[in-house]
């Protein structure tokens, strides 16, 4: 199940924007094909690590135990560093200030890549040889594996904004056509069907209704309901289709990975360019503030004054 976003235009009314449909992107989707090109490079990466470190390798056993070692361990720090991604996303969006987002961004995802290899060297080189890491291998191999993490932040700026430009082009077609290309054209007179929202929780299944939700937001894969008294639930329906389920004078979906009930929200801030900060209530599961581009700005201001 992957969470869609949607993108409202800045003419549309409060009904019309969650009745929009929009692009498909989120957290994780944003980066897509990321696993499949880290799983391909991580390995090719070790290998040309083992040539730029070692003059002369021999093809035998020994060989293969620590390429597999180095793969395992370029793995786990991708990992890592796609986590970091992941949360800056949530807290420094690259829209709202892209030199502090990018300098944040290679800044900590080199240190914490860095130290997830050191740390995992030094606990291969205790089991299989017994005995610590080489000098050589923080004055040398970890100052070319820095460089690595430029390249691996870089692709995954480019994919940002390769699938943010995807997205806009998706959304001029719909706004032009007035539909998307597997669904009809919603007529105006059209209300959004308010159906529950059922989150499972073990063998057990619960009746959410969207009343008791402060909001939804998208997490990795899942949505997570967030409920007004404290808990949050898993969902495994999209952000998208769950976005046409709920009253509209209620909920307002701010950006691609949010769905804030107006019993939330506090007020917005104005930032640069047209965006805004949208301010939440205090929620232990939802952050302060939500960024907000421009083009959903004046369909949310419209919104927000409206009187319950």
């Amino acid at each position: 199940m992957k969470a869609r976003s949607d993108t409202g235009g800045e003419g549309l009314s409060q009904g019309d924007h969650l009745k929009s449909v929009q692009p498909t992107t989120d957290a994780a989707a944003n980066y897509q094909p990321d696993v499949v090109i880290f799983l391909i490079l991580i390995p090719i990466i070790s290998g040309i690590n083992y040539y730029l470190t070692y003059s002369n390798v021999r093809l035998n056993w020994f060989f293969a135990l620590t390429f597999c070692l180095d793969t395992a361990q370029g793995y786990a720090a991708w990992w890592v560093v796609k986590r970091i991604i992941q949360y800056l996303d949530k807290v420094l969006p690259f829209e709202e200030r892209f030199v502090s987002r990018l300098i944040v961004q290679l800044s900590v995802t080199t240190i914490s890549g860095l130290a997830v290899i050191a740390v995992l060297t030094e606990i291969a080189s205790l089991i299989v040889k017994g005995r610590t890491a080489p000098l050589n291998f923080y004055t040398v191999d970890l100052v070319i594996i820095s460089i690595w993490f430029f390249v691996i932040n870089g692709i995954y700026v480019a994919l940002h904004y390769v699938n943010l430009w995807k997205g806009t082009q998706m959304t001029d077609g719909n706004l032009l056509s007035g539909s998307t290309p597997s669904e009809p054209p919603i007529s105006p007179q059209s209300e959004p069907r308010e159906l529950p929202l059922i989150a499972r929780v073990g063998r057990e299944t619960l009746k959410l209704e969207p009343d008791q939700l402060s909001g939804l937001y998208v997490d990795d894969n899942y949505v997570v309901a967030v409920a007004a008294n404290g808990k949050k639930h898993y969902l495994d329906q999209s952000l998208d289709k769950i976005e046409r389920t709920l009253p509209a004078e209620n909920f307002f979906r701010v950006n691609r990975q949010y769905i804030l009930n107006r019993s939330a929200i506090s007020g917005f801030r104005r930032l640069d360019n047209g965006k805004l900060s949208v301010l939440i209530k205090k929620n232990e599961w939802l952050p302060p503030e939500v960024p907000m581009s421009r083009t959903r700005a004046a369909a949310f201001k419209e919104w927000f004054r409206v009187a319950d």
